[in-house]
């Protein structure tokens, strides 16, 4: 991401991506929000407080980039923060666990000489540190490392908002004052009873919850940090003067380069010389490597095994998938859930109610009878432990570490909604080939009319197939030269959707399809036993038949019958079998005829008699079959599509969520909400599994982000916590909320 206009789904909007220094809590992110929604042309403003980002829809026409932008970052620093720039030269700066430790540390070392009377109390030692000590002890901490809550909070004031920082200031300037005012107005020889040390030892845990916190954050983009790190900075260019080595950024479409065994290839290609076994484990999951030979294609990112290697450079920068997987992985971790917008809008009026009930806490204690400084410290009490600082954490560490966990998987999500939604899916459709089955067909059987000619009529039906990239149509192909058959080029071809293709070869004029197009076609012979036998007893078999047509002057007529098996994918029986026992219902969706698809769903453990199978059904038809099955039954379900990403597109985009089975294809990637990078089938049910977590995750930091606030207020506002003990529940809240995110980074599937 960076502070530049990108295209966004809309062409009438483009999308600016900027950083945001100084937010502090929940009340920060909406405080940013309302801001930026008041320029003129934003149509949407999102902000990540976790990653400390923001996400502008705007509709710019005709304006310039850098205006749209500095309209956007004035709006920021008016409403007090900082806009900062988003690098896209590398990764999230990996820094020292104990960066930015100093002024936290100076924070305590002044803080614990005011504790330790407390701590003597517990064992019965009544002493106090002199008044002048514990002002020139307490004074550095509450005006200058405390200063940045008097900024934000200035800054919030003046905006006629609330947030951390105000109340943090106001509650510990209360304390300081309170002590002044006591040490003051004491009569000479008596030593009052000051609270110095509950102001300095507030900001003090508020300033260690807030390291802490970015500590945690920091965690949270490892996943980033480990796709960046698979690109190498140099490549072995071979030009006229053998192997030079270049920067990668130097590196152009159809450049030669050399990786060496051990090396990872550096932006994606073909493999032009040579053979070798290639690890994809980081950017697929997949732990075992995968054998490649010449025309085979190569990522970026990947590792080269044995073997010294000659690649054809087809992508580089941007265009890579390594670059479109980093991409996809910060804008799901940049994104905003759902239940987070209902946060946000809680945290708008929070700040406001806390000071309510903070007056109220002191006037309450003052017409009770206390005196003035038992109820100021109460009412301190109440700001301190009320910061919502937990809110606007809970949501965005959780995405963030799940996102960053499924990504490690070979599981890229496309945006949070897509991530909470998941965990909803109670139906997961199926598409067939590719999908549940390896994709790669053969021709099984052949059946020719009486008076053809076997081998030429497979010449032909080759040759008119010859430019399809159609499963089918490469296993003719792969048919014909087992036979070392010549294949001619075709004239004239024309594919029809979801029914086959025509063109002429060898100066016939052939259609080659389904036995549905053909009965469209009303194509004669279709019923004659001779046929109609092969056909009904290859599908039973769990053959895909097609048929071969010839258009002459006497009309249409059967020329030849075609059959393909396929084989399942490893896993795939497995997969189904995984999701049923969750609970869920599983569904394949084929094009095949409904005995051939009956035949595949049994060995795959489907039941064809439950309506587990939809067969015959079109590329076109399949969204409508999705929306029937959201739409079924009183309450309708929810529906996961499972596709290859192109052909299934319609689909994918149909069903709540959509999962593409690919190698991060462009249109797998813009398709699906869920890429499935190793196209392993029992990859869904882990998506649906890191789903689960990461919403439980956030159920559970909302439910501490609430519990904190919710018991503590009251106890605050009875006079049972006190302005130290309010401190330190609200860093734990914090922090509590981060740690559990981090939970999910623990996690561990078997591949």
């Amino acid at each position: 991401m960076n502070t530049s206009l990108t295209p966004s789904a809309d062409p009438a909007l483009t999308s600016v991506d900027f950083g945001v220094s100084g937010m502090t809590c929940a009340s920060c992110v909406g405080r940013v929000e309302r801001a930026l929604q008041r320029v003129p042309g934003v149509t949407q403003a999102s902000v990540n407080l976790a990653t400390e980002s923001v996400r502008v829809q705007v509709q710019a026409a005709g304006e310039d980039a850098e205006q749209v932008q500095a309209r956007l970052r004035r709006a920021v620093r008016d409403a007090g923060y900082e806009p900062r720039t988003l690098s896209t030269e590398g990764p999230p700066q990996e820094v020292s666990a104990w960066a930015d430790f100093g002024p936290v540390a100076l924070a305590i070392a002044l803080s614990l000489p005011l504790v330790l009377p407390m701590i003597g109390m517990l064992w019965g030692s009544h002493w106090m540190l002199p008044a002048w000590l514990q002002f020139v002890l307490a004074t550095p901490v509450q005006f200058i490392l405390g200063a940045r809550f008097y900024k934000a909070g200035w800054h919030a004031l003046k905006a006629g908002t609330g947030n951390m920082d105000l109340l943090v200031a106001l509650g510990t300037s209360a304390g300081w004052g309170l002590s002044m005012w006591l040490w003051i107005t004491a009569a000479p020889g008596v030593a009052p009873h000051l609270y110095f040390e509950a102001s300095a030892v507030v900001i003090t845990l508020v300033m260690l919850g807030k390291w802490l916190e970015g500590r945690a954050k920091r965690q949270t983009t490892e996943a980033i940090r480990a796709l960046y790190a698979l690109r190498p900075d140099t490549a072995h260019l071979l030009g006229r003067d053998g192997e030079v080595d270049v920067p990668v950024a130097e590196v152009m479409v159809g450049d030669r380069i050399v990786v060496r065994p051990g090396e990872r290839i550096p932006v994606d290609g073909v493999l032009h010389e040579g053979h070798t076994q290639v690890d994809e484990s980081m950017l697929t999951g997949e732990p075992l490597p995968v054998s490649r030979e010449t025309g085979d294609a190569l990522t970026g990112g990947s590792i080269n095994g044995e073997g010294r290697i000659v690649v054809l450079v087809r992508a580089v920068g941007n265009e890579t998938v390594l670059a479109r997987i980093i991409r996809l992985v910060e804008d799901a971790q940049a994104g905003k859930a759902p239940i987070q917008r209902l946060v946000d809008q809680v945290a708008a009026v929070f700040v406001p109610v806390v000071l309510g009930i903070a007056l109220a806490t002191l006037v309450g204690w003052l017409l009770a009878g206390a005196p003035v400084e038992e109820a100021l410290i109460h009412a301190v009490a109440v700001l301190v432990i009320a910061c919502p600082c937990a809110l606007g954490l809970a949501t965005p560490t959780a995405i963030m570490a799940g996102t960053g966990v499924a990504a490690k998987q070979g599981i890229l999500i496309k945006d949070a909604q897509t991530l909470e939604l998941a965990h909803r899916i109670d139906t997961v459709a199926f598409d067939k080939t590719g999908t549940l089955t390896q994709g790669r067909p053969q021709l099984t059987q052949f059946l020719v009319a009486p008076d053809a000619d076997e081998n030429g009529v497979l010449a032909q039906v080759a040759s008119v197939q010859s430019g399809s990239e159609h499963p089918l149509a490469r296993a003719v192909l792969q048919a014909a030269q087992e036979r070392q058959l010549n294949v001619d080029a075709p004239e004239a071809v024309r594919a029809v959707p979801g029914r086959g293709t025509e063109g002429r070869a060898q100066g016939r004029e052939l259609l080659i399809g389904s036995l549905r197009w053909m009965r469209e076609l009303a194509v004669p012979g279709l019923d004659e036993a001779f046929w109609a036998q092969a056909a009904a007893q290859w599908q039973q078999g769990g053959a895909t038949v097609s048929a071969v047509a010839e258009r002459g002057a006497g009309g249409l007529r059967l020329r030849a019958l075609l059959g393909f098996g396929d084989e399942p994918k490893p896993g795939a029986a497995q997969a189904l079998a995984e999701l049923r026992a969750r609970g869920l219902r599983t569904v394949m969706v084929s094009g095949d005829n409904q005995g051939a698809a009956n035949a595949m769903a049994r060995r795959l453990g489907l039941d064809p008699d439950k309506g587990e199978v939809l067969a015959e059904v079109l590329p076109a038809d399949k969204a409508a079959q999705i929306a029937r099955l959201r739409a079924d039954g009183a309450g309708g379900h929810t529906v996961a599509m499972v596709g290859d990403g192109v052909n299934d597109a319609p689909a994918l985009a149909a069903a709540d969520v959509g999962m593409a089975m690919g190698n991060g294809t462009d249109v797998a990637m813009h398709a699906a909400g869920i890429t499935l990078m190793r196209g392993d089938p029992r990859l869904v049910a882990q998506a649906l599994d890191i789903s689960h977590r990461t919403v439980m995750k956030i159920r559970q930091n909302l439910f501490w982000a609430f519990a904190f606030n919710v018991a503590g207020i009251p106890l605050a506002a009875l006079g049972y916590l006190s302005p130290v003990v309010a401190g330190a529940a609200m860093a734990l809240s914090s922090v509590t909320v981060m740690a559990n995110a981090l939970l999910l980074k623990k996690t561990a599937y078997t591949r």
